[in-house]
């Protein structure tokens, strides 16, 4: 079973030479720390950078520096800053290549809820809408199931939507799941887990095709 690092670092060798990523809220935001070597990505964000680094140590700290999270973040060579009306020029113009976002709920036809529970106060949508509505590869880091033990991957998502049919991948904590034809299709189990105890854990209808291989990390 994987905690938030390990999910993130699964998350990172989805990742391309040449893209340009947006790292959600929350685990996404770890992604960030376990880019591969040798690649080249530019990491976006929603509050008006291109070009954003790795989490700082405690003595790298700029309170300046802050991601669309309003955690202290680093910059990379060359990066650049700009109104938050551009950034989201970039993303409903096409220019992220990626999007890794958290979620509460993603059912088997790639709906994610991600934004809200009804009843209790938030701070507001963000720009996950904008996201889902304009990215063509959107991957989901998220646990398996709630703390009741419930799972989080369902047949239809029962919280407000934030985007249809717009995830292409899940990684939680138990598995690396792809999402097509109506489907959750495993692809990954984590270390130490079963085939068979994921799909206790899947309420979507799960597709298991052959031997599933264990995640490397």
């Amino acid at each position: 079973m994987l905690g938030k690092e390990e999910i993130a670092k699964r998350i990172a060798q989805e990742l391309q030479d040449g893209w340009y990523v947006n790292l959600g809220i929350g685990i996404p935001t770890l992604v960030a720390n376990y880019i591969p070597e040798g690649i080249d990505v530019t990491l976006q964000s929603e509050n008006g950078l291109l070009g954003m680094g790795p989490f700082p140590k405690e003595e790298n700290i700029d309170a300046d520096l802050i991601n669309a999270g309003k955690q202290t973040i680093t910059t990379m060579p060359g990066s650049v800053f700009f109104d938050s009306s551009d950034s989201f020029a970039m993303i409903r113009a096409g220019k992220v290549q990626l999007t890794v976002l958290g979620a509460m709920e993603v059912d088997q036809s790639g709906d994610i809820a991600n934004w809200k529970i009804p009843g209790k106060m938030v701070k507001g949508m963000g720009g996950a809408m904008d996201l889902v509505a304009s990215a063509e590869n959107i991957i989901v880091a998220m646990m398996h199931t709630n703390r009741a033990g419930e799972s989080k991957l369902l047949k239809k998502c029962s919280l407000p939507l934030t985007g249809v049919n717009c995830v292409t991948k899940v990684v939680t904590n138990l598995a690396v799941l792809e999402v097509k034809n109506g489907a959750f299709h495993l692809l990954e189990r984590a270390p130490g887990v079963t085939v068979e105890e994921i799909q206790k854990a899947t309420e979507g209808e799960l597709i298991i095709s052959g031997e599933i291989p264990e995640m490397k990390l």
